[in-house]
């Protein structure tokens, strides 16, 4: 790999290629030393505001936004830091719930673009993309400026980059397995590793785990002196109704109950990742008082998701979500019974190499009727033609077709969808799924960017 070079960007083209030629996101060097040193030389810019912080195995993206719209509608500027991105590499950072236009995304990214090359001179290892974009989006919240943060680790949390903060608040989402070859095979490693996100004297929001990583939270809790508030103890889902767009939910939360709230939003992990919100947010503001309940009504009203359970299209429905593992896999198979009457269902299915793919497919062969397998277009994508091997084994031959380009696989399973659906009371629907990347590449092509 060639040296990346530290040069103005004029055009989001030229910043994207720049980060992008910088090491990738899954070359992981267990250090906080470079992120530490680039945040310095830009001047801490994560101590200017007060944040949010969360981890864990699947929800984050979607708790983060609920966060981000909370403290919106409560006044406050957020700025707001996921990955990965569904479409674009601007989704990352976002002001005030939008993303980074291009222009502004220009900007940050020439704003510490100077300052690179001092610390890949002098660190042993250059700084990465993650890394990079990570103190981007630190100045850039610090240049708006925001009054609070929300900040969605990349991988684990001791030794992510985003942890230079010191966060109030953090967030623990349910963890499970994935990324097994960096944060270990089990639950337990795999929250040992996350639980480095709770610092001294925060507030650890922890939503429902298994008894064994519910220890290792604790424990960590207890080291550093946090205070702890779990989902279902000190705040959880009272009830929930499935409903034309979502759902109904009513929520017990740290400071209040808030009753038949609508959630645009489907499934019972939805439900979950809005009540951790909701708690994160009361813990962050303090005090004894609700957050008032048209505060609250309001801001989960307007919630959106792109790329989790997302409706792109009708005639046929196609539905996009981004589960890449089996604990995420699991929870969209369980929503898609829960909150629709599709019948068949076919899925279009393309993972990324590394991942647990076999279980994956297992989580959702009692739900799709066929599988189209397919793959995106990146070089971690595993091959469709290896995938398909995995799901002859799960589904039998006769359930499985192979079609390695995207576009011509969601048009197959389309023609399936059609041809096998019943009536108009529980037609034939189309799931894209499997990977971020390939949700990502689907929404693009389905016209789904808003």
């Amino acid at each position: 790999m060639t040296e990346p070079v530290a040069r103005p960007a004029e055009t989001f083209a030229e910043a994207e290629d720049a980060l992008l030629s910088r090491w990738p996101e899954t070359r992981l060097e267990p250090s906080l030393d470079r992120i530490q040193a680039f945040t310095e030389i830009l001047g801490d810019p994560q101590r200017a505001y007060r944040s949010i912080h969360l981890t864990g195995t699947n929800g984050k993206t979607s708790t983060s936004r609920m966060i981000d719209a909370l403290l919106r509608a409560l006044d406050l500027r957020t700025g707001r830091f996921t990955s990965p991105h569904v479409e674009k590499m601007s989704e990352r950072i976002s002001i005030d719930g939008e993303p980074l236009d291009d222009e502004t995304f220009v900007r940050a990214f020439n704003d510490i673009a100077p300052y690179t090359h001092l610390v890949d001179q002098a660190e042993e290892h250059p700084l990465s993309f993650f890394e990079t974009v990570v103190g981007m989006a630190y100045a850039a919240f610090a240049d708006a400026p925001v009054d609070v943060a929300v900040v969605e680790v990349g991988m684990g949390g001791s030794w992510d980059a985003t942890n230079v903060i010191d966060a109030d608040v953090a967030v623990v989402t349910p963890i499970a397995v994935d990324h097994a070859d960096y944060l270990g095979g089990t639950p337990v490693e795999i929250a040992r590793e996350k639980a480095g996100i709770i610092k001294p004297g925060a507030t650890a929001v922890l939503a429902q785990q298994s008894a064994d990583v519910a220890v290792v939270l604790l424990e960590r809790a207890a080291e550093v002196g946090a205070t702890v508030a779990r989902e279902g103890l000190e705040f959880a889902v009272v009830a929930r109704t499935a409903a034309v767009g979502g759902q109904v939910v009513t929520l017990q939360g740290l400071r209040g109950r808030y009753d038949d709230l609508f959630l645009p939003l489907y499934g019972a992990h939805q439900a979950q990742n809005a009540v951790t919100a909701l708690a994160a947010v009361e813990a962050f503001v303090g005090g004894e008082e609700p957050l008032g309940d048209d505060i609250v009504r309001g801001a989960f009203a307007e919630i959106t998701s792109p790329g989790r359970l997302e409706v792109v299209r009708r005639s046929p429905t196609i539905v996009l979500d981004a589960a890449h593992n089996p604990h995420g896999a699991a929870a969209t198979a369980a929503a898609l019974d829960d909150s629709f009457q599709f019948d068949p269902i076919v899925g279009v299915i393309g993972v990324m190499g590394d991942k647990d793919a076999e279980g994956l497919l297992a989580a959702f062969e009692p739900l799709l009727s066929h599988v189209v397998i397919t793959q995106n277009s990146t070089d971690r994508a595993m091959p469709a033609e290896r995938l398909a091997v995995v799901a002859r084994e799960v589904f039998g031959e006769d359930r499985v077709s192979v079609v390695p380009l995207l576009a011509d696989a969601i048009d197959a399973a389309a023609a399936v969808a059609e041809d096998e659906g019943h009536d108009a009371l529980s037609s034939g629907a189309v799931l894209v799924t499997g990977s971020v990347v390939t949700v990502g590449e689907a929404r693009v092509l389905l016209g789904g960017r808003k």
